[in-house]
């Protein structure tokens, strides 16, 4: 999608998670090396829908994160592409060191899928909610990130991530995500996409939050600010030139991101800025606390993770 100057309409797609499995399902018929591994949540992550095509393909290890690597690790190793998916806070959290031993350091070819990431899962509650899993995805030497922000992008993103020879984390989403990159779009790995132009600042943004980025836009719009709006389907690697444009082109840069505010898109875009073209740099994400149960609307307003927010630190970081 190339930047534009039509106001963002809000309408709602397919879940990231929704589009994986389907994405998952038809790369199976052209890809015969694709195994899937899952933790007894395949209704849940949708791998079930790859598994329903392929059951020889498809192996349910049951509540067991740990072993799940350990078994993709082995089938990598044997020349299959291992896809192993859970939700974002079992396979990141409760696999971390299996992820790093057994795939990070042989640096094997094991995509890591984690579904129903960030506090948009709702009722859920903070149990189940991957609110560090860009940190710990990104700590992991070799590692790929991807965190798609639609439907569009997440059926170009699993394309992406089969044919990359080497680890890969995915972020996948449990509400339904607006639409914003038209389908059949490309994603290329590595690679920031500008929404919208503008000169005032910069909002860097990825997952859900490239859609509340949209709608700040249109709202500093009419505070006579300009935004540049940047997505990012790709935290590792990272686009730096594309935020060396930004700093250059609009002097600030605001990211903002479901997660928490160390280790995640921030810090990642504050190193980059910081070693190439230092600029005035704001965040809006969930700072250093766990969230708790409750509708996702109830929650993103209630963590300051809604337009009116990002407007807010906008206009403050302009104001400096």
């Amino acid at each position: 999608m190339s930047a534009s100057t039509t106001p963002f309409v809000v309408s709602p797609g397919a879940a990231t998670r929704d589009a994986f499995g389907i994405a998952l399902r038809d790369l199976g018929h052209s890809e015969p090396r694709i195994v899937v591994v899952d933790g007894d949540v395949a209704n849940s992550t949708r791998t079930e829908w790859f598994g329903q095509v392929f059951p020889d393909r498809f192996f349910n290890l049951g509540i067991a994160e740990s072993n799940m690597v350990g078994v993709a690790a082995g089938l990598a190793a044997s020349g299959k592409i291992p896809v192993v998916s859970s939700f974002a806070a079992f396979i990141l959290c409760n696999a971390y060191d299996q992820l790093r031993m057994s795939v990070a350091f042989p640096h094997l070819n094991v995509k890591v899928v984690g579904t129903h990431a960030g506090i948009s899962i709702g009722e859920d509650g903070p149990s189940q909610m991957a609110i560090e899993d860009f940190a710990l995805a990104c700590s992991l030497p070799g590692f790929t990130v991807i965190v798609p922000a639609d439907e569009a992008h997440t059926h170009a993103a699993v394309r992406a991530m089969i044919a990359h020879e080497g680890p890969v984390y995915l972020r996948l989403g449990r509400p339904k995500a607006p639409r914003i990159h038209e389908a059949g779009s490309s994603l290329e790995i590595g690679k920031a996409y500008q929404l919208r132009d503008g000169s005032d600042l910069t909002i860097v943004a990825c997952g859900l939050m490239t859609a509340t980025a949209l709608e700040a836009h249109d709202a500093l719009a009419a505070k006579g600010i300009h935004a540049r709006v940047l997505d990012f389907p790709t935290i590792r690697p990272l686009d730096v030139d594309a935020l060396v444009r930004a700093s250059r082109d609009t002097g600030n840069i605001l990211v903002a991101e479901e997660h928490l505010a160390h280790g995640g898109l921030g810090s990642v875009v504050a190193m980059a800025v910081g070693s190439h073209h230092p600029c005035k740099l704001g965040y809006v994400n969930l700072g250093n606390r766990f969230a708790e149960s409750g509708t996702p609307e109830a929650l993103m307003e209630a963590y300051g993770l809604t337009a009116p927010h990002l407007v807010a630190a906008a206009v403050k970081l302009v104001a400096k």
